[in-house]
């Protein structure tokens, strides 16, 4: 075998470990569309690659940075086009790069919205580890 037939094929469980990912949403995000899984074995169990693996290792990194199954869905097409073995115009190659860069700049929007708010976090956990020093420092003088 060679290619993609040598690629070697997980069960479900391990790619829930390797992704993080429990069964019930690998299975949801196959149900959407989002993943498919490569092949099935002969008791029907479903196989995944590691092209499969990095397919959901993006969708989780999507959805903390808040978007929808859409998007994801959208984003994937995008790729899984530049990707392709086949020969896109010009014209379509800009298309889905453009569709990929405006991924891109929301992403980083979301990142620096999610470094405000872990900067206030912090700023929160330091004012009360401070209260409970002073607290504590008070109880013992």
């Amino acid at each position: 075998m060679t290619g993609a037939d040598a690629e070697k094929h997980m069960q479900i469980g391990e790619v829930a470990a390797r992704t993080e990912l429990s069964l019930r949403t690998i299975r949801h995000y196959e149900e959407t569309g989002l993943v498919t899984p490569s092949a099935r074995s002969q008791g029907r169990f479903r196989l995944y690659t590691e092209t499969d693996v990095a397919r959901l290792m993006v969708i989780r990194r999507m959805k903390p940075l808040g978007f929808t199954l859409d998007q994801m869905r959208d984003l994937l097409e995008a790729t899984d086009h530049l990707d392709s073995a086949e020969s896109l115009d010009a014209t379509r190659r800009d298309e889905l790069l453009e569709r990929v860069r405006t991924y891109e700049q929301a992403a980083i929007e979301q990142v620096e919205k999610l470094r405000v708010q872990l900067d206030r976090a912090q700023d929160f956990a330091a004012t009360l580890s401070s209260r409970l020093d002073s607290v504590e420092w008070q109880s013992t003088h």
